[in-house]
């Protein structure tokens, strides 16, 4: 925690990283005020009600918008557009050869990438928007006529996804972190006392059931502790594994240029446990939510035995929590297979005079580190299910799966302010002297 709190202080000391996190913290202020601006011509409170009328789906929603859409704002949809058109684009490329060389171009291709993602996410966010006035079309309460009025609503919605991938932007170019994750992120720390009100409400019900009133407010206590305590040790064992890596050793051959000798020496290169960070689990969330949205608007009052199989299936059914499952493991493979290139760290180790021990260069070295990552897939895949599905399983049960601070929020929660830690880390290493620096590595324990 020391070295978490000396970093920040030593941050702000810096004047260009400074800038950076106030701008960041700006933006996210711009975010938040925005999620404060109603929608004109829509009832807020029958637009909540229907909304969580929606259950596990109206949940999923809330947390990808950043937790503006209980709020009936102007950025209720969040950043669910963008993060749809990212998955599509992604897989697209794949198949798409031209998409492909795009992606290869370096930074030109990948600000055409980014450009195209852009658009396709304006393009979601429109046929979003109107899904949501028609689901919703019972809380349209403005002055124009209902098609005036509902063109007015989806504008509105389909404008504030279009600002949200703005500033996500913003935060990528001129401050510090994921935009997409940042905003995310902040929409969950605001939602943290409503959070804490809940579990509070939960151990107060809990003890009124015991006729003894003294041991039932004892109870409560205990219900109220144990929850939080369950909920540290969570957060506790996801930053120990967000944090870990496998270090695969690398002997580099001495050089003689001159009269002095070089190289020698040895290294190693870090494959971090939970690689994929917390993408796969927020993919898994959007493209789940896609067959919710469908059962939701057309097959919610159908009495059709495929319809009921499917409103089953997607609202927190056995099934939901197996395709849920599966997804998060599929995505996990998936985003390591388009981020994490082992030909070229298998080049780059070659063309420095490297060699993993007992693995030949070339061919088998790119073979060690796949296989490698495989494995570790496994084991970030296991990661993400146990902290995003147990604990829901286990709320369910207890009756306590509103008020548990676990799972998918604690993962992006953890995640993004890991992530902002170390780069802003990276920061102070290029731009401290050494010897600040090593003073730094030595207060945080990182490297």
């Amino acid at each position: 925690m020391n070295g978490i709190f000396d970093t920040a202080v030593n941050a702000f000391r810096v004047e260009s990283i400074r800038k950076r996190l106030l701008y960041t913290f700006m933006i996210l202020g711009i975010f938040m005020l925005g999620g404060l601006v109603p929608v004109p011509g829509i009832d807020g409170d029958k637009f909540t009600t229907l909304i969580r009328q929606w259950g596990q789906l109206g949940s999923i929603m809330d947390i990808i918008s950043g937790g503006g859409l209980y709020h009936a704002s102007i950025l209720s949809m969040g950043v669910s557009p963008y993060i749809n058109a990212s998955i599509i684009i992604q897989l697209l490329t794949v198949v798409i050869p031209k998409l492909e060389d795009l992606s290869k171009e370096g930074e030109s291709g990948r600000k055409k990438m980014d450009k195209i993602t852009r658009y396709s996410a304006i393009g979601l966010a429109l046929v979003q928007a109107s899904l949501f006035c028609y689901s919703t079309r019972t809380a349209l309460n403005g002055t124009l006529p209902t098609w005036l009025n509902a063109g007015v609503v989806v504008a509105s919605f389909t404008a504030g996804a279009a600002i949200v991938v703005f500033l996500g932007e913003k935060i990528n170019d001129k401050g510090i972190g994921n935009g997409v994750s940042m905003i995310i992120f902040a929409g969950i720390v605001t939602r943290l006392p409503d959070m804490v009100k809940t579990l509070y409400a939960k151990s107060v019900d809990v003890s009124t059931k015991i006729d003894n009133p003294v041991l039932g407010t004892i109870v409560g206590i205990l219900v109220f502790v144990l929850v939080a305590v369950i909920s540290v040790a969570i957060i506790v064992f996801v930053l120990y594994v967000q944090n870990a890596e496998r270090r695969i050793p690398v002997q580099y051959s001495k050089k003689v240029i001159g009269r002095q000798q070089r190289g020698g020496n040895k290294d190693y290169i870090p494959l971090k446990v939970n690689m994929s960070g917390v993408m796969p689990v927020i993919f898994a969330m959007s493209l789940l939510a896609i067959p919710n949205i469908v059962v939701t608007l057309f097959l919610s009052n159908s009495t059709n035995k495929v319809a009921m199989w499917f409103k089953q299936s997607f609202t927190g059914s056995p099934w939901y929590y197996v395709i849920y499952f599966l997804l998060i493991i599929a995505f996990t493979f998936f985003y390591t297979a388009i981020n994490f290139h082992p030909i070229e760290i298998a080049n780059n180790i070659t063309k420095n005079g490297g060699m993993i021990n007992g693995i030949r260069s070339g061919k088998p070295t790119t073979d060690f580190i796949k296989t490698t990552a495989y494995r570790l897939n496994w084991m970030e895949a296991i990661f993400l299910v146990l902290v995003c599905i147990v604990p829901t399983i286990i709320g369910i049960i207890s009756g306590f799966q509103n008020v548990w601070f676990a799972g998918t929020s604690v993962l992006i929660l953890t995640g993004v302010a890991n992530d902002l830690i170390v780069q802003v880390e990276g920061e102070l290493e290029v731009r401290s002297p050494k010897g600040f620096l090593e003073d730094l590595t030595i207060k945080t324990g990182r490297r």
